[in-house]
């Protein structure tokens, strides 16, 4: 149960914890960057990783999407395989491919890699990120948004090697040697956590946990081989009896079989991908009474002229029908292609936007 105050909550914050706001709260997934002129400037002198190690540029960069298109929530500039290189483990940022890993983890031997964490010198260019944005964002009503990559999405670049379409390999492990794919899960857990708890101590208002490629697997894969994991990831981010809770984002792509194992392992917001109409994948995990959902339009919607953007933006206004604990959001990331404005017109419009009808029930109309 959330029970911070409402007292000097930001409007994302308010709607984390299903509480009303005056306004539906928007952001977008990578929304620092891709699209926006500014970074691809910054781009054209610095790789990532360079940018995520220089907390003064990791922090404009991370602010260029608040001070262009007014969103309620800005999340840090950073990658999920960030802690791992952070620990000494070899993996370049490929342009146009993604992690690459020059020793992939295939044996227990491998796993000595994947040492613990250390916050105080593993995060400290990270957390004064955090706590420079904070300083940034004082007085304002806009949220600081920290993220871990969750255990299986690590692990299947660690042991794919690159990313990848099947995950071959990860799931031969997972079902031949379960003791090493435990023991590597566990360890991944541990790393997301502190990473996770280090940005909370920094100033991050809330957490979003990435499991990009969880949808590669079945229900019951992931009941057996993941969802234990999560748990233990998202109980050790629960706060202690009568302190406040920092809202927890739990997303995945490609999840529209997963999601009451996903809320069953932990999250005070469930992110949606656009596969699942937002009321009914809200109604199936007990609706506003029990968690607050993000999402959840189509990032190819942001890339149509605005007649059809408005028209993709109404359907997830309507579904969600102004209900407490709805954050506006895309169902996955903004495109490289999507154009400047229609990012602009889309905050503004959700900021505007008169509260639309309920929905009808399902099967009547939909």
């Amino acid at each position: 149960m959330i029970v911070a105050p409402t007292s000097e909550l930001t409007t994302f914050e308010r709607a984390c914890r299903r509480q009303p706001t005056e306004h539906t709260p928007i952001w977008l997934m990578r929304q620092a960057g891709r699209a926006l002129p500014e970074f691809r400037e910054v781009r054209k002198h610095h790789s990532l990783l360079e940018i995520i190690a220089q907390p003064e540029l990791c922090a404009e960069v991370t602010l260029q999407p608040v001070r262009r298109l007014g969103v309620d929530a800005a999340i840090i500039v950073s990658d999920i395989i960030a802690p791992l290189v952070n620990i000494g483990m070899e993996i370049d940022l490929k342009e146009g491919v993604g992690p690459v890993v020059a020793h992939p983890l295939r044996t227990h031997d491998d796993l000595k890699a994947l040492r613990p964490l250390e916050p105080e010198t593993d995060m400290r260019a990270m957390q004064e990120t955090l706590r420079m944005v904070r300083r940034e964002l004082a007085g304002k009503d806009v949220a600081l948004i920290g993220f871990v990559g969750a255990p299986f999405t690590l692990a299947g670049y660690l042991v794919e090697g690159r990313p990848s379409r099947d995950f071959i390999t990860t799931k031969r492990m997972m079902l031949e040697t379960p003791d090493l794919w435990d023991a590597l899960m566990a360890r991944l857990t541990e790393i997301a956590l502190t990473y996770a708890q280090g940005q909370i101590a920094a100033g991050a208002q809330a957490i979003q946990v990435f499991d990009s490629w969880v949808g590669a697997l079945s229900p019951r894969d992931y009941a057996r081989h993941v969802q234990p994991h999560m748990g233990r990831l998202f109980d050790g981010l629960s706060a202690p009896d009568g302190k406040p809770q920092t809202p927890r984002i739990h997303f995945g792509v490609g999840t529209a079989t997963l999601l009451e194992l996903m809320a069953e392992a932990g999250g005070d917001v469930i992110g949606l991908d656009w596969r699942v109409p937002l009321d009914e994948g809200w109604a199936r995990l007990g609706g506003s009474e029990r968690v607050a959902i993000q999402g959840n339009l189509d990032p190819v919607a942001l890339t149509a002229n605005w007649e059809a953007l408005r028209e993709e933006a109404d359907d997830v206004l309507r579904r969600a029908a102004s209900r407490p604990g709805h954050i506006f959001n895309l169902g996955h990331g903004v495109l490289p292609t999507t154009p400047v404005e229609n990012l602009e017109r889309l905050v503004a419009y959700v900021h505007e936007a008169t509260p639309t009808p309920a929905p009808p029930p399902l099967g009547e109309g939909l």
